[in-house]
């Protein structure tokens, strides 16, 4: 596609600035049939261990949850969170654990919304405490902080990022906390440092940060390091933090959390970026290949009817595809001009992608939530247009955090702390809208008949059952 010099550089400018770096995006699937590793068993037992939850599904077979919720109302408990972060809250038996960054001096306030001007090429000069943080699911309580790093940060970060976007994951045994710039941690669940491994700091894409998650799967942590110097993707060892295996990567600077996709011939680990997206099988080796992404890729991957679905959606690029990808694909299968699928690709829709949230698979149907909250809804099978750009609120709103699936119904949080639940199927329907009031980018989590939201201050537990209304 012919661009002028002029409207390039717009678009370069005009990139950096629509920079909203929410680690916050995963793969979604709809029952075990068509996702072996969804995790059933951490679902029955109430566990939310990674991000977007068991097999990092983004689905909840809850059944209590409470539709109507306020800053007050169906409140279990609220418990203040110190400092900034947006990674999401896990679950394991009865102990909630997240990760902030805690600013010894003033740090400029997060702004909502996409706008110009969010990237910062000045370093903080605050010295920050990287922290690892254990919750009682009861009563809101702290049950335990460990300080995993603290000095002056080494590189800036996008004014909406922050130096705790990456989530944690749990095993049942460790607690596996990760810092993009500074390192990996692991604990105990009652908070015995166990090993850890540092990173030296690498320059993102204008100076925007960190996002992309570990993701734990076959006793294996995996974990993409997208970057402007050296790029790639590795394989740790949760028992002791070793290198299992390490491959480099030719990209740069991506933000999407690797997917751990099931197929019948064994787990492929899919890992989006702006150059291709490319799949490694559980050794290291490299499977297959895509390009024609857009020019800034933050989705993970979402799983469901035998196929993943891949995305990437920057806001000012025309190219914002959707590929519906077969088991088998091998090799390059990259679409030739003109081609709307191949042998590897079922289907392709290039003008459908998000920019931030990931889209959501839930009963044969792909959900694409838009950053100015809007929704469109696909037959995964075919591709074909159900619903499109259906607004969420009747005024603008912004959203980073990605969807979760609860009793036939998809839940929505803004960055504004609005919380829409719409009917899952064919017809749009707005079922109930509610409020926190509070700076929202961390994506939820469910478990044990509540909901857990993280805003810029605080850690909710939304609940019917009885407990606590708050702690200060």
């Amino acid at each position: 596609m012919n661009r002028t010099a002029t409207s390039a550089s717009f678009r370069i400018r005009f990139r950096a600035a629509l920079a909203i770096l929410a680690a916050l995006v995963g793969p979604g699937s709809l029952r075990a049939a068509d996702d072996p590793d969804r995790g059933d068993n951490d679902i029955a037992a109430g566990r939310w261990p990674q991000f977007r939850g068991p097999g990092s599904a983004g689905i909840s077979d809850e059944r209590d949850l409470p539709d109507a919720w306020s800053a007050t109302e169906n409140v279990a408990w609220k418990t203040p969170i110190p400092g900034r972060g947006w990674s999401s809250p896990v679950v394991w038996d009865g102990r909630i654990f997240l990760t902030a960054a805690v600013s010894e001096g003033k740090e400029e306030e997060a702004k909502k919304g996409l706008y110009l001007g969010g990237d910062r090429d000045a370093l903080s000069g605050n010295r920050h405490r990287s922290i690892v943080l254990a919750v009682d699911w009861t009563s809101g309580k702290v049950l335990w902080e460990r300080e995993a790093h603290a000095g002056i940060p080494a590189t800036p970060r996008h004014i909406k990022n922050s130096y705790a976007s990456e989530t944690p994951v749990t095993d049942g045994e460790r607690v596996y906390a990760y810092f993009g710039n500074v390192g990996l941690f692991a604990y105990d669940l009652d908070g015995r440092p166990l090993w850890s491994r540092r990173w030296d700091p690498v320059r993102t894409r204008a100076n925007w940060g960190t996002a992309s998650s570990p993701v734990l799967h076959g006793g294996r942590l995996y974990i993409v390091n997208d970057n402007e110097e050296r790029s790639s993707m590795e394989a740790i060892d949760p028992k002791t933090g070793a290198t299992v295996w390490r491959t480099e990567r030719d990209e740069k600077s991506n933000w999407s959390t690797p997917f751990v996709w099931e197929t019948p011939s064994g787990p492929q680990i899919v890992t989006p970026g702006t150059g291709k997206v490319r799949s490694y099988d559980a050794g290291g080796k490299l499977l297959w290949e895509l390009a024609g992404m857009s020019s800034i890729t933050i989705p993970t991957p979402v799983a469901g009817l035998g196929m993943v679905f891949v995305s990437s959606g920057f806001v000012a690029d025309r190219l914002r595809p959707v590929y519906a990808i077969r088991p088998d694909a091998k090799g390059d299968i990259t679409l030739k001009a003109g081609e709307a699928g191949n042998a590897a690709i079922a289907w392709c829709r290039r003008d459908a992608a998000p920019y931030n949230p990931s889209p959501f698979f839930y009963e044969g149907l792909l959900y694409i939530l838009y950053d100015r909250g809007t929704l469109t809804c696909l037959d995964a099978k075919t591709g074909e247009t159900v619903y499109e750009r259906q607004k969420l609120l009747a005024s603008a709103g912004a959203f980073t955090a990605s969807p979760l699936a609860f009793d036939g119904k998809i839940f929505f949080l803004s960055e504004d702390g609005d919380g829409i639940i719409v009917r899952a199927g064919r017809t749009f329907e707005i079922l109930r809208t509610n409020t926190i009031a509070e700076m929202c980018m961390a994506t939820p989590a469910i478990a044990n008949g509540g909901l857990l939201i993280r805003t810029l201050s605080n850690l909710y537990r939304i609940s019917a059952r009885s407990g606590p209304s708050s702690r200060t």
